[in-house]
């Protein structure tokens, strides 16, 4: 083997150097806010500089946070909304993507461009409310599903995920008398889970970070997913509020540590799932993203 040249040592050396410094400016933000959240308030307030370890040790700050009911129904709510939001996005994704992905289906070409003309133009905000509230799913969790059921650009993925799967496996499936539900549900998704999985992965951090159709549909507390109530928590001064038990002086102070911990409960979730899925993304975004 050729070693490598002293310009390429350099580069390789320069692009290490910078990568690492780029992962490190990316990671520190976590870093500090789930360090401030375990820390002292008092010391935390005090502190000036780069946070590399917890300022003391507490955990009032958590403790306020899962007190809150507020908290745990956003939680619930949340929940629900992915969980049942996936299971409609991957069913009617899969179904477009199947049907656009077939070469016998006619007028394929017009529809792909009503299709594709939609992730550059929209009604607007007020007729998309009207719309939503005509149906009778405003101040509902399905105001929240329904709406956000396909994405234009993840069904164009998977369609040209679909298209990637050779024409034979479905031609014989047909010839044992498998019709087109058969050689989807077993043929066609089976051999796409790569692709699956980075739907999973952008729907679930979609429903999971959705925070303003809820401010636009719901108008029943108790509706509220998790990131709205952050929301309200970071920027509505909220956070006092939540300060269960605590005194009148020490109000202030916990309501610092109180947001670096509601940021934190409302982030470790879809940061659990994420090692589940990466050693899918790169492959499944690769599959969707090339034909052939």
């Amino acid at each position: 083997m050729n070693r490598p040249t002293f310009p390429e040592r350099c580069f390789d050396m320069v692009n290490g150097l910078f990568l690492t410094a780029l992962m490190l400016l990316t990671i520190y933000p976590i870093i500090y806010v789930a360090f401030a959240s375990v820390s002292d308030a008092g010391q935390l307030m005090a502190f000036n500089g780069i946070l590399w370890k917890p300022l003391g040790l507490s955990f009032d700050a958590y403790s306020s946070v899962f007190a809150n009911p507020n908290i745990l129904k956003g939680y619930f709510n949340t929940f629900f909304v992915v969980v049942v939001g996936l299971m409609f996005n991957i069913l009617l994704t899969s179904l477009g993507a199947y049907s656009l992905s077939r070469k016998s289906l006619g007028y394929r070409k017009p529809i792909m461009l009503f299709i594709v003309f939609t992730m550059f133009f929209s009604g607007g905000l007020i007729p998309f409310y009207l719309t939503v509230k005509g149906v009778g799913l405003a101040n509902t969790l399905w105001a929240l599903i329904i709406p956000q059921a396909i994405n234009t650009f993840n069904l164009i993925l998977m369609k040209t995920a679909f298209e990637s799967i050779p024409d034979a496996l479905e031609e014989s499936a047909k010839m044992d008398g498998a019709n087109d539900f058969v050689i989807l549900f077993r043929i066609i998704l089976p051999l796409s889970m790569p692709v699956i999985a980075v739907m999973l992965l952008y729907y679930g951090v979609s429903h999971w970070n959705s925070w303003f159709h809820a401010l636009i549909f719901l108008q029943d507390r108790s509706m509220y997913p998790l990131q709205l109530i952050l929301r309200e928590i970071l920027l509505q001064g909220e956070a006092s509020a939540m300060a269960v038990g605590a005194s009148d002086s020490d109000v202030a102070m916990l309501s610092v540590t109180l947001k670096y911990a509601t940021i934190i409960v409302a982030t470790v979730p879809i940061l659990l799932v994420y090692p589940f899925l990466q050693k899918y993304f790169v492959k499944g975004a690769l599959i969707g993203a090339i034909k052939g």
